[in-house]
């Protein structure tokens, strides 16, 4: 018995790459208990690890950082965001100078 099956095959002739993927270099993460809490972060492409500064690094986690606030719902993990968020920035202030 058959059972007709239509395949389609489509010849991709172009591929353009406009912006990479993955728009974030870094993504951060709380972990700990009450008050012993603080903030990981990992490369989300381990390639990037290779090629980065201080300073652009610095900026990814505080980015980083920005993003896990604003998804943030317990208060004491807000809490240690916002200090990390602080050290991060009063370091790269201090980078600048």
């Amino acid at each position: 018995m058959y059972f007709g099956l239509k395949l389609s095959i489509q010849k991709v002739t172009k591929l353009n790459i406009l912006e990479s993927e993955i728009p974030f270099l870094i993504e951060a993460k709380t972990c700990g208990f009450n008050k012993k809490k603080s903030i990981t972060y990992h490369f989300i492409e381990s390639s990037h690890s290779l090629c980065l500064d201080n300073r652009e690094i610095m900026l990814a986690q505080i980015q980083a950082c920005n993003r896990l606030l604003k998804y943030a719902t317990d208060e004491s993990d807000r809490g240690t965001i916002n200090k990390e968020l602080t050290e991060l920035k009063s370091t790269l202030d201090m980078i600048h100078s």
